[in-house]
C-alpha cells in the first residue's frame, strides 16, 4: 500500500497517477492497462483513462494499492 499526495490539486487523472507513482513506465502503457480492465478504483474496474481521482480514493493494479490523500 502506497500513499499519493495531491499537494493542493483537486484531482489527478488515473493514467497520470499510474505513471507518476511508477506503476507504469509510460502514459501509453497506463492507458492500455486501464482499457484492458486491469485497474480498479475503490474496488471497481475503471475503464476511463482520464478518470479524475480525488483524495480518499484507492487505486489498485495487480498487487499494488495506492491511496490518494
Amino acid at each position: 500500500m502506497e500513499n499519493f499526495e495531491l499537494k493542493g490539486r483537486e484531482f489527478i487523472e488515473l493514467n497520470n497517477l499510474l505513471k507518476v507513482t511508477g506503476l507504469c513506465e509510460s502514459g501509453g502503457l497506463a492507458k492500455k492497462l486501464i482499457a484492458d480492465g486491469l485497474v480498479t478504483v475503490d474496488g471497481e474496474v475503471e475503464l476511463r483513462k482520464r478518470c479524475k481521482i480525488r483524495a480518499g480514493q484507492q487505486v489498485g493494479f495487480g498487487e499494488d494499492q495506492i491511496t490518494v490523500i
